[in-house]
């Protein structure tokens, strides 16, 4: 089980993305889902599935957030007629955002958006033995230039973490002059992750239509993330909060996902009443609980 995992929001499409991207991606399978009942959303369906062998979770939650270009899913393969395929079965009832094309830091590349919105990076990368899906932070309006403060940040915050590279604009070459790092890798535990300062003076910030899910061992761990995260009082709800990023989080016990995908449908219904009025969440009142 993946410490951090990328957790994708959907008004009520997130079985027929997560069909559709598993579909496309090798090493991809739906792996469990649950109705979570009576949520602010209504019935919510949860959806557990793996891309390319990397955890992710969808949630249809309702028309509250919308994918923007400020996280994308970054997609590296060795295969270029991999890259021509990908972007062919993605780019339907989508759109460009960058035209899939020769430049020079990839034979082979594209930027678009899915027919839900969410964006996806794609190129030629022959250094890679197979695909790879990390996300991309693209830091814009109020964040940018601030891509460099938050990878120190998140990389000092997380054990087992690392910055792995770093790229900066030469002089002029950003139109934002705050603008700082055109392109940047770091590892948090086990989750691989880009980041760049947007060279364009672009109004893109995060939300949370993608969170990234941390699984806590004990309340003590609950407690080191949520105190070091949380930056916004009024977005703390159900283990979800902001950083002073913008970035959204979820923080919860490791025990939760595996209690509710192979519980009961009251079971899920008894759990989903505990943590609904939580804002931090509690370790032993929901392990209490099953």
């Amino acid at each position: 089980m993946d410490k951090l995992l990328i957790h994708l929001w959907y008004d009520k499409e997130a079985r027929e993305a997560a069909e559709l991207y598993t579909s496309i991606f090798p090493d991809s399978k739906i792996n469990k889902s649950i109705i979570l009942r009576d949520t602010p959303s209504g019935d919510a369906e949860l959806i557990d599935f793996y891309l390319c062998g990397k955890e992710f979770q969808a949630i249809s939650g309702g028309p509250y957030f919308r994918f923007n270009p400020s996280i994308s899913m970054m997609v590296k393969t060795p295969n270029i007629e991999q890259v021509n395929s990908i972007w062919e079965a993605l780019i339907q009832g989508g759109k460009e955002l960058m035209p899939l094309d020769k430049y020079f830091f990839s034979e082979r590349y594209g930027w678009l958006q899915d027919k839900y919105g969410l964006s996806w990076q794609i190129f030629h990368n022959p250094d890679t033995d197979k695909a790879e899906i990390s996300p991309n932070l693209l830091f814009s309006s109020s964040v940018n230039g601030k891509a460099e403060e938050a990878i120190s940040f998140y990389t000092n915050s997380f054990p087992n973490s690392e910055t792995i590279y770093i790229n900066r604009y030469n002089e002029n070459e950003a139109s934002a002059p705050e603008a700082k790092i055109n392109y940047a890798e770091f590892a948090l535990d086990s989750m691989k992750l880009t980041a760049m300062d947007n060279a364009n003076s672009v109004d893109y910030s995060f939300n949370e239509a993608i969170s990234f899910m941390v699984r806590c061992k004990n309340q003590e761990e609950i407690d080191y993330y949520w105190n070091l995260l949380s930056n916004d009082r009024e977005a703390e709800q159900c283990g979800w909060l902001k950083d002073k990023y913008g970035l959204s989080w979820q923080i919860v016990p490791d025990f939760l996902d595996d209690a509710m995908f192979d519980a009961s449908q009251e079971l899920i219904d008894k759990i989903t009443k505990v943590f609904l009025p939580m804002k931090k969440l509690d370790y032993d009142k929901l392990k209490n609980t099953l």
